[in-house]
């Protein structure tokens, strides 16, 4: 049986309660128990503060991305062992692994490019001056590391990418990191964090993890952490309201669920490229990591012209797919990562029957392919389809956390846009249309409600890397609903971990500082 362990003060330490369990969603078997109970998470955060801290503002930016390309060196070898962990504690078939791990990996890698490129400069500087008098008196914005802890609370649905994206971000911008990755699915986390630990990659109090409940973490913030997370907008308001939260004022960024959309613009028939990209991607939406990703399409608007073919063709298409044991090559769908995520999908898909007819799916998978469905977290591929936009309310609320998407249909652009909205706001949203005019104008109309708007007209074609793919050279989060946070974006995602100045004086004075910085926009 594994016993997941807190890495805090420099050594892997136990919980002292007996904890909860994590399981193989195929088989519903136990794998482990984790528990962070008399774990010092205080401690953690001032060791982290104190000598992690130090450690860090010692490098240069270059230096720290030096560390970064050691670790994707080092994780990328044992790539293996990482992919088989996804698989059994969180149902992942290969492509779902590889979202996983790869993608965490990759964005090591281009962090670690990245700062590379800063050189030997600790600081970054907005270009320009802003004269403030009729004398020699200007001012010039500095970014200086936040003298903190960068507090990292993640999701289940990304162990490896949800981790390591946070971390390569906070470590260039020369905060140390506690870590606390979400319980069911720690393994894979505990077992990175682990292998970078004994090889020695790191100075002493950089990376830091918690196993567990994240409350005492919580109690012990200070004014000058960070705390990033990824999940629930429940959750996030508890972050938000906590007591030691309110107190210290550390800065904070919540990525919440939303209610993500896609949309086929007004002109697109049956025949248009914009159709059958569409079609791509909502197959994705109810097949990839079963439909467990943040910035799944939940929403599909479709001209009312157009909704019968669309669906026709969408079902179509979700009956090739393979609900199974991800281990097997046929299978390409595997189950949610627990029964708790189970009973929550059945939930949500109660709120939305008022609403919605189902095309497709909807509840347990008539055939599960080398499992046993009374036993796994399984939810059969599900589309869903309302008659009208202009009465809905809970398919514009309720996320369903899995394979699940709603077709809905819309009169005119108007009134998708107005449907979009209904969201109140969306980590992202894609729109499909073949004329790139079209399609622009319905992206900028779009943008004001979500923190990233992918379009895909003749010219991008297949291109594209997906609606749910997060790249890390944009940003990433969302507004309202989904949070009002924002992390990676090239160099945008080091803003959260450092201080912008104002610093007033003397031309001379100003080159000077400038001298020993690096540009901003790099």
């Amino acid at each position: 049986m594994i016993r997941l362990q807190s890495h805090v003060c420099g050594r892997f330490v136990d919980g002292v309660a007996a904890g909860r369990s994590f399981v193989d969603p195929v088989t519903g078997e136990t794998l482990g128990m984790i528990d962070s109970t008399g774990v010092d998470c205080a401690g953690a955060l001032d060791h982290a503060r104190r000598v992690g801290g130090a450690a860090l503002a010692a490098l240069s930016f270059a230096e720290r991305g030096a560390l970064l390309g050691r670790i994707a060196e080092m994780l990328s070898a044992s790539r293996d062992t990482w992919l088989d962990i996804a698989r059994r504690n969180s149902g992942n078939t290969a492509r779902d692994a590889s979202i996983d791990v790869d993608g965490g990996l990759a964005t090591l890698k281009y962090y670690a490019r990245l700062a590379e490129k800063l050189g030997a400069a600790k600081r970054l500087i907005e270009p320009g001056s802003d004269r403030l008098a009729k004398g020699p008196f200007e001012a010039r914005h500095v970014w200086s590391t936040r003298p903190g802890a960068a507090i990292l609370i993640n999701a289940f649905n990304f162990p490896a990418w949800g981790l390591w994206e946070k971390v390569a971000v906070a470590l260039v911008a020369g905060m140390p990191v506690v870590a606390k990755p979400a319980s069911g699915t720690a393994w894979l986390a505990e077992a990175m964090v682990r292998a970078v630990v004994e090889a020695g990659v790191l100075p002493d109090g950089a990376l830091s993890l918690i196993c567990g409940s994240a409350e005492g973490l919580l109690d012990a913030v200070e004014p000058f952490d960070c705390i990033a997370f990824t999940g629930s907008a429940d959750t996030g308001r508890m972050i938000r309201s906590h007591p030691a939260v309110l107190a210290a004022n550390p800065r904070l960024g919540i990525e919440a669920d939303s209610v993500n959309v896609a949309l086929l613009a007004p002109s697109a028939t049956a025949e248009a490229q914009a159709f059958e990209r569409l079609l791509e991607q909502a197959l994705a939406a109810v097949s990839v990591k079963a439909g467990q990703l943040c910035t799944n399409i939940r929403r599909i608007l479709v001209p009312s012209a157009m909704k019968d073919a669309f669906v026709e063709a969408l079902a179509s298409r979700i009956d090739g797919l393979v609900v199974g044991d991800p281990a097997l090559p046929e299978v390409t769908v595997g189950p949610l990562v627990d029964e708790k995520q189970l009973r929550a999908a059945f939930a949500g898909l109660a709120a939305l029957a008022s609403e919605t007819r189902t095309a497709r799916g909807g509840g347990l998978p008539k055939t599960v392919v080398g499992a046993d469905p009374a036993k796994g977290a399984f939810l059969a591929p599900t589309l869903l389809v309302a008659d009208t936009g202009a009465t809905l309310s809970a398919v514009h609320d309720v996320e369903v956390f899995g394979p699940v998407v709603t077709v809905i249909p819309y009169r005119d652009l108007d009134e998708a846009i107005g449907l979009a909205a209904r969201g109140e706001g969306s980590l992202a949203a894609s729109v499909y249309g073949d004329d790139a005019e079209e399609a622009g104008a319905i992206a900028a109309r779009l943008a004001p409600y979500h923190g990233r708007v992918l379009t895909v007209d003749v010219e991008v074609g297949r291109s594209h890397t997906g609606h749910a793919i997060v790249m890390p050279q944009c940003v990433h989060g969302g507004p309202g609903r989904a949070g009002g946070g924002e992390e990676l974006g090239g160099l945008r995602g080091l803003r959260f971990f450092m201080q912008r100045t104002a610093i007033q004086g003397s031309p001379t004075m100003l080159a000077a500082l400038a001298a020993d910085a690096v540009d901003a926009t790099l």
